[in-house]
């Protein structure tokens, strides 16, 4: 095996050094390094049976279980993208993923097929489902069933035999599209390349130290990218990783101290519930490091963890899904500058720029924008959102010598912060309305659009107001729909069965008369937050 270029490359690498080594465990199931390789090419050799061409989408929308692994880097092995999709989605919101980036191949599991079958009828790209389940065809005509335009099959009765070799892939090609919300209208796919996931699984691994001996708990969603991250970090390095379906935050704990965990990654709203909890002492004899990422920790829990935890290494960090990773703060610098998002990870720049593009001085605020091997391919099927968050370097760039020809593209992050005399970077806010609420990004008008589907409401307007254990709890303000009195409890139920929980707002505000527009027509939101967040 030649240098991991490739996303799959990864395990298959370990499982030429290391076949017996442990790659993954899932409760009492494991792969070690050559089980996974192995499944690894049986499965990107079903889906070349499959017919799927270079570069068609594969969406896997499982819990973690070791199929669900095996289906990520044999889609990458096939020559495929992957697409993840949280398990905790709605099947109106896995048909909008479906849709947009037209999957050919879906993953799952009977049970979330029961769910879907309506959405399925409207996803025309579909070809074949494939259930992991072993025997779950009872309800269909023989043994392979129509749902929709798609051919249905077990996971066991999957080809095992490739029609000739996978395409030819290089490492700038597309290996994955992970979707997270924008700022306005539903999820945004976020397109990866071999070479963005492989760079980030090495830069990642490079300052978190992971070693072989390693063993990382994934309690995130591989649908989110610190979630993956677990993944190929592990790989990259030759360690384990638990996967963890946890629904208290006693089961982190209960499956730290059983696996020997030594690195855990999670969001502020997980930690601050792990560090309300009686920890386990034997944890603190191997727990070698917690990293968090997708918001900004709380000081007092940060401070507690460190008394649970004398030994730990903490790692504070700061990521865009559109570069995956930014920036992170190293342990020795906790202490003095607890707030910072620390500087560039390895094999990355960020810059602070101006609105001209010229660098902004020490303690000036200004956009976060990252150049380097990490940065995205852009928004799939989205050339205008594409255009305005990935652009070229101005001239006045520093590290861009004004010989050369070719623009390179950047990430410009949205995001304002600023950099003190010695070069930490400390995040000021958003320059959009994203709702970041349990670590995870929100779009205000996603919330709004569901809220409108239920035809119980006139006009809506969502927003997130500072909470202390979420980050951001969601709020929404509605009038009736016309000559209709409203049932506020009747719509929450509307949103329970209709949204993931984390997107359920945590208060409706039924609001008399219209609601109040800006200049240009449209609903102000920033003087409804005002004066609602208040309340």
């Amino acid at each position: 095996m030649h240098a991991s270029h490739l996303l799959h490359h990864l395990p298959l690498h370990q499982a030429e050094h290391a076949p017996e080594a442990t790659a993954v465990r899932h409760g009492e199931r494991h792969l070690d390094y050559a089980g996974l390789a192995t499944a690894i090419q049986g499965f990107a050799a079903a889906l070349q049976a499959l017919d799927l061409e270079r570069g068609e989408r594969v969406a896997v929308y499982l819990e973690k279980r070791l199929e669900t692994v095996t289906a990520l880097f044999g889609t990458s092995a096939a020559g495929g993208a992957f697409v993840p999709i949280n398990p905790v989605l709605k099947a109106q919101q896995v048909g909008y993923i479906l849709r947009h980036c037209n999957v050919r191949v879906l993953v799952t599991s009977a049970s979330r097929l029961t769910a879907l079958r309506d959405t399925l009828e409207h996803c025309h790209d579909l070809r074949h489902i494939l259930l992991v389940d072993a025997s779950t065809l009872q309800d269909t005509r023989g043994g392979t069933a129509s749902t929709g335009p798609a051919a249905c099959h077990t996971w066991s009765e999957l080809p095992t035999e490739a029609p000739g070799p996978p395409p030819r892939v290089i490492d700038t090609d597309m290996a994955a599209i992970l979707y997270t919300s924008g700022s306005t209208g539903g999820p945004k796919g976020v397109v990866l390349s071999h070479r963005n996931l492989v760079m980030g699984a090495r830069s990642v691994a490079q300052y978190l130290e992971n070693r072989p001996d390693d063993t990382l708990l994934a309690a995130l969603p591989l649908s989110f990218d610190a979630g993956f991250s677990q993944l190929t970090t592990a790989f990259a390095s030759g360690a384990r990783v638990i996967l963890l379906n946890h629904l208290l935050p006693r089961d982190v704990l209960k499956a730290l101290e059983r696996e020997r965990v030594t690195g855990l990654t999670a969001v502020p709203p997980l930690w601050i519930q792990l560090a309300a909890l009686e920890w386990p002492q034997g944890i603190r004899d191997h727990l070698r490091y917690i990293a968090n990422t997708g918001g900004r920790m709380p000081r007092e829990t940060l401070q507690r963890l460190r008394r649970i935890l004398p030994r730990t290494r903490p790692y504070l960090m700061y990521g865009l899904t559109e570069a995956f990773r930014a920036t992170y703060l190293p342990p020795e610098e906790v202490d003095r500058r607890p707030d910072s998002i620390g500087k560039a990870i390895p094999n990355a720049e960020v810059l602070v720029l101006r609105e001209d593009g010229s660098p902004c001085a020490p303690n000036e605020p200004g956009e976060l924008v990252q150049r380097g091997a990490l940065v995205a391919q852009g928004y799939w099927n989205d050339p205008e959102r594409t255009a305005r968050h990935f652009r070229p370097l101005p001239a006045t760039t520093p590290g861009r010598p004004g010989g050369l020809v070719l623009p390179e593209m950047a990430v410009f992050s949205g995001d304002t912060v600023r950099r003190d005399e010695e070069g930490y970077l400390y995040f000021i806010g958003r320059r959009d309305e994203m709702i970041k609420t349990s670590g995870y990004r929100v779009s205000p008008t996603e919330v709004e659009e569901i809220l409108y589907a239920t035809q119980k409401v006139g006009e809506c307007v969502a927003f997130g107001v500072p909470h202390p254990t979420l980050g951001q709890a969601i709020l929404v303000v509605v009038t009736p729909s016309d000559g209709e009195e409203m049932d506020r409890e009747a719509l929450m139920t509307e949103c329970r069965s209709r949204m993931p929980a984390y997107m359920v707002p945590a208060e409706i505000h039924v609001h008399t008369g219209p609601l109040p527009r800006n200049p240009n027509g449209k609903l102000d939101r920033k003087t409804l937050a005002a004066r609602y967040s208040r309340e």
